[in-house]
């Protein structure tokens, strides 16, 4: 039998360094929120591969419509013979939009794909070329979306020349003294020196931030956007990547704000476990590209689309979105008891929206200043006691917790045990 071990370091012979793996132990089998690795030891899943697995490892109804599917066909290309599965997922999408009036869905393959074609049909649409995102925000490791994304390392360090026409503007983040007037005044500033906006397409946002650190996009921040938006023709994108498909609460997590967005941008779990994405927009403006100008050859593979609808289904009959408020209601006040403990390592800025939860690791208590080696080594703890957990943030020193939303009591219990003993200093 292999082990870790053995395995890290054929990976190491193998793959490049430039991929990181959180944990130097290796998936063996799965269910729901556990995880078994190669030598038989169990972890409770707070990672849900980062925000995939909103439905669990391999859910009953996902893994049936999988084999359903696969019994048929696996591919054919969209764009040489279409397939019944990626029109129905389109339909329920565009139902379940986020905006009034009619929708369009077209699908992809990785969040990454889905934001670039996201700024594929914005310039076709406006026929502008600008587009505007935010620090600490996250977008992909393509070299556009790279672009996008608001941080330097590891996402752009050695990689540019960069797309231009992509502008940046500070998130209003409390713990770090930037408001939304902050951030709006930015905006304004950057109008005046860099781009003017009628020659802005698109302005792209997180509803809650991801790998920048799960900071919550303030309404007033979402409201203001979608006025200057109106005002000037900018289209406002929700890029619902890691919040989409019930994470916090609502199905979209701009939802929250009652900001309607003209174009959203899905992937993670949306097909629980399988590679898929999309875009998901306004149909004048997602028929604003001329045919042929989007798609991809693996772009919603058919076992991908089966495995979505089952997730859309799930979600529904599960009442997941509620899940996701009591798995919330239930997470901090554990983390507030903890942070109350002068025997647990310090923690502080204690932020959720659902289920999509997340803290600091700081120096000392009472102190804001990070502490990334603290949270790498709480990480490794959690490992060791058998609790997947992974970090973010703009200093590496959040806590972010992402449990499948069908977990157990039991078994999220048993994982909150676990954080509080990784925290014992």
């Amino acid at each position: 039998m292999n082990t870790n071990a053995d395995l890290l370091a054929r990976r190491s012979a193998a793959v490049p360094r430039g991929v990181a793996t959180a944990t130097p132990v290796f998936a063996r089998r799965a269910e729901n929120a556990e995880i078994w690795d190669v030598e038989g030891k169990r972890y409770i899943d707070f990672g849900g591969g980062i925000a995939v697995l909103n439905t669990g490892h391999r859910h009953p109804k996902v893994m049936q419509a999988v084999a359903e599917q696969a019994a048929l066909f696996t591919h054919t290309a969209f764009q040489v013979m279409a397939y019944e599965p990626y029109v129905a997922l389109a339909e329920r999408l565009n139902a379940l939009a986020p905006f009034v009036g009619p929708a369009k869905t077209i699908l992809f393959t990785t969040g990454a794909e889905a934001l670039e074609n996201a700024v594929k049909i914005a310039r076709a649409a406006t026929r502008r070329s600008g587009i505007i995102t935010f620090t600490g925000g996250f977008h992909g490791r393509t070299l556009m979306t790279s672009a996008m994304t608001g941080k330097v390392m590891p996402y752009k360090r050695g990689f540019g020349p960069l797309p231009g026409e992509v502008f940046h503007v500070p998130f209003p983040v409390e713990q770090h003294s930037v408001s939304v007037d902050d951030a709006l005044k930015a905006l304004r500033f950057l109008f005046a020196s860099d781009i003017e906006p009628d020659r802005v397409a698109a302005i792209v946002i997180e509803p809650v931030q991801g790998e920048g650190g799960f900071h919550i996009a303030p309404t007033g921040l979402l409201t203001a956007l979608r006025a200057i938006c109106d005002e000037h023709g900018i289209l406002l994108v929700a890029d619902e990547v890691q919040t989409g498909f019930a994470r916090t609460g609502k199905l979209f997590a701009i939802e929250h704000s009652g900001v309607e967005p003209d174009l959203v941008t899905m992937a993670k779990s949306l097909a629980g476990g399988f590679p898929l994405s999309g875009v998901l927009g306004r149909a004048a403006v997602m028929d604003a590209v001329e045919p042929g100008g989007l798609g991809g050859t693996y772009a919603g593979n058919p076992v991908a689309c089966a495995a979505a609808l089952a997730v859309l289904d799930a979600i529904r009959e599960e009442g997941l979105c509620e899940r996701a408020n009591r798995i919330g209601a239930r997470i901090l006040p554990r983390l507030e008891a903890m942070q109350r403990r002068s025997d647990l390592q310090p923690i502080a800025f204690l932020r959720g929206c659902g289920a999509m939860i997340g803290f600091d690791i700081v120096s000392r208590h009472g102190s804001a200043e990070p502490d990334r080696e603290a949270a790498g080594r709480v990480v490794r703890r959690a490992l060791d006691l058998g609790l997947v957990l992974l970090t973010c943030g703009t200093h590496g020193n959040v806590i972010r917790i992402l449990v499948p939303l069908t977990v157990s009591d039991a078994q999220l219990e048993e994982g909150l045990d676990i954080l509080e003993a990784a925290l014992a200093v």
